[in-house]
């Protein structure tokens, strides 16, 4: 199987963790910069470009994308996922666990016990919302 790594550092631990399992279990392993990834884009023909080189024949990918580059990052995975190869975190997923807020509502959702928690974006209301909670300023 060839696996991609999505990741800034080969030599990072959890990369070289990463690549190590792989191989020794017979897969063809490859440390990308998500960075340096070119996405084309183009009707039914999606596409990577690493270092000039076309990425094909991929059958899954590792994203280890930094939350400071989430943006492009899941970009990448979207491309793959595009191009019909397994990531082992979709880009959708990687997307909503940086978002502390959203991973909430989703988990309140599937009825998770959750503390309760009040998000506010008006500070006037923080006396509101202290009460909301159940707790007390002093």
């Amino acid at each position: 199987m060839n696996i991609i790594v999505l990741s800034r550092d080969t030599k990072l631990y959890s990369t070289k963790r990463l690549v190590e399992a792989g191989v020794k279990r017979g897969h063809n392993v490859r440390v990308l910069d998500h960075l340096k990834c070119n996405l084309v884009i183009e009707r039914k023909n999606p596409k990577i470009i690493y270092n000039g080189e076309e990425i094909t024949d991929i059958q899954a990918v590792i994203p280890r994308i930094g939350a400071s580059v989430t943006f492009y990052g899941t970009a990448v995975v979207r491309q793959f996922e595009m191009m019909h190869v397994f990531t082992a975190v979709e880009s959708q997923a990687l997307v909503r666990s940086r978002d502390k807020l959203r991973s909430m509502q989703i988990l309140s959702r599937a009825g998770l016990g959750l503390p309760k928690t009040v998000f506010t974006n008006y500070s006037k209301d923080v006396g509101l919302i202290v009460d909301e909670v159940g707790a007390h300023l002093w």
